[in-house]
Parts: structure tokens; C-alpha cells; sequence
């Protein structure tokens, strides 16, 4: 049994402790934030504490943190005799013997529900007996756990803010489009659907449809013309122009 402290108390820790005690080999001993309200959701199903001083003695201390207070909250973890794991996708491993990444490749929202099974999990450490613990932990929630370094995490979390975060964003202008003329949204999402399917048997280069591809310029400028929101202007003709350069459709 793997004994678990986790630090933070959002999207990415909410996950993390519902995961982490469903685990038959991990038990979650303390969460950690500095804001007592935003324990409350945890104080039912474990110890709480909102001062670093009265963290538990675990194996893994979870860093489920704002990248730029990581390395400040790790040095203060010093003394204790754990691994010190963070799971951003973006932060290097830090320089200290008993650090680690544990980085769940996903989007986390408080509200949703996800298959943790299929969530791949990214490790890294400094010691082969770090990596295989970690391994152990992961693997009790993960069918999908891959042993990967800074540099390719790091590549990684670059592509996921293109097809997640900025896809999210996509969505969310197409939104905007439907209300201003009183058409809902649900409509779109057929196809949304379809778009996401096509990419788990298909490279995306291969399955690209649309104006752009076609350089169709009389629809492309007749969407232009009808597009009065300047920023969403902006970015069609960005996406446009980039996606005529890639095919070639000059």
C-alpha cells in the first residue's frame, strides 16, 4: 500500500484523489491547500491541513500546483522523505534526488466524469526505484503508463494545448456564431463528433476537409465578409491561410 499526500485542491487534484482512492494499492493520507475553504470537499474522505508543516509522513507527495509555485512549495518539502512528484506538463523535473513527474495526460474539469483507465500517465525520475513506484501507482489506476522524459513531456503538452485547448476555444467561437443568429449549438455536435472519430483510425493531415483545402476563395471570402467580430476574423484567416500553405493549395 502506497501512502499518498496530494497538494492542491483543483481540477487536477480533484481527479487525482478520486483516482488515487478508488486504487486498491494506494491510500490518500492528507490534502494540502493554504485556503481552508477549498478543503471542505476533501475533509469528509481524509485528513486536511493548510500548513506545509503538518504534512504526513507518505511515499509520494502529489504536486497538483500552479507551475510557477511548484518549485517554491518543493523546497519546502525538503525534509521530508517521500517522492515529491508534480504533474504539469510543462515543468522540467526538478533538481532534487527524490523528485518526479506523474503527469496525467488529460483535460480536468471538476464537474466531468472520466475513465481513468484509459488516461495515459507520463513518468519520470531520477532513480530506477522512484520510476518502478511511481510505475506501481500509476498502473493501480492506468492501463496506459509510459515512461517519458522533460524534453518529449514538455513536446507532449505543446500538442495537447493545440488539440485540446485551442480546439476548446474553436468551439466555443462556433458557439458564439450559432447564438448570435438563434441556432443551437447542438446542432454542430454531430459533427464535432465525427471530426473527433475520424482521428482515432485516421492522421489528421489525411482526413482534412473544408474551404481551405479546396482554396475555395469565393467561400472563404464571403465568410469573411459575413464575420463582424474581428478577433474571430483574425483567426480564420490565420487558420485559412495555414492550412492553404500546408496542402499546397497556393
Amino acid at each position: 500500500m502506497y501512502s499518498i499526500v496530494i497538494l492542491g485542491t483543483g481540477n487536477v487534484a480533484s481527479h487525482m484523489f478520486k483516482a488515487l482512492q478508488a486504487s486498491a494499492l494506494c491510500q490518500v493520507l492528507q490534502v494540502y491547500n493554504h485556503k481552508p475553504e477549498s478543503l471542505e470537499n476533501f475533509k469528509k474522505f481524509t485528513a486536511v491541513t493548510t500548513s506545509i508543516s503538518e504534512l504526513k509522513q507518505a511515499d509520494l507527495y502529489l504536486l497538483c500546483l500552479k507551475d510557477d509555485v511548484i518549485s517554491k512549495i518543493a523546497d519546502q518539502l525538503s525534509t521530508l522523505n517521500g517522492i515529491v512528484a508534480h504533474t504539469s506538463g510543462s515543468q522540467s523535473l526538478l533538481d532534487r534526488p527524490n523528485s518526479a513527474v506523474f503527469y496525467p495526460l488529460q483535460t480536468f474539469s471538476k464537474g466531468s466524469k472520466l475513465d481513468y483507465s484509459k488516461i495515459p500517465f507520463c513518468l519520470e525520475a531520477y532513480s530506477e526505484k522512484n520510476l518502478n513506484r511511481l510505475k506501481d501507482i500509476a498502473q493501480s489506476i492506468s492501463t496506459v503508463v509510459f515512461e517519458i522524459n522533460s524534453s518529449q513531456r514538455q513536446t507532449l503538452h505543446r500538442a495537447a494545448v493545440f488539440v485540446c485547448n485551442f480546439t476548446n476555444y474553436l468551439y466555443a467561437i462556433g458557439e458564439d456564431i450559432c447564438n448570435k443568429d438563434d441556432m443551437p449549438f447542438d446542432i454542430l455536435k454531430a459533427l464535432i463528433k465525427e471530426t473527433a472519430d475520424k482521428v482515432q483510425t485516421n492522421s489528421p493531415s489525411q482526413v482534412q476537409t473544408g474551404p481551405a483545402i479546396r482554396n475555395d476563395q469565393t467561400t472563404i471570402n464571403k465568410h469573411l465578409g459575413e464575420i463582424s467580430n474581428t478577433n474571430h476574423k483574425a483567426i480564420y484567416k490565420l487558420l485559412t491561410e495555414s492550412i492553404i500553405k500546408k496542402y499546397d493549395k497556393l
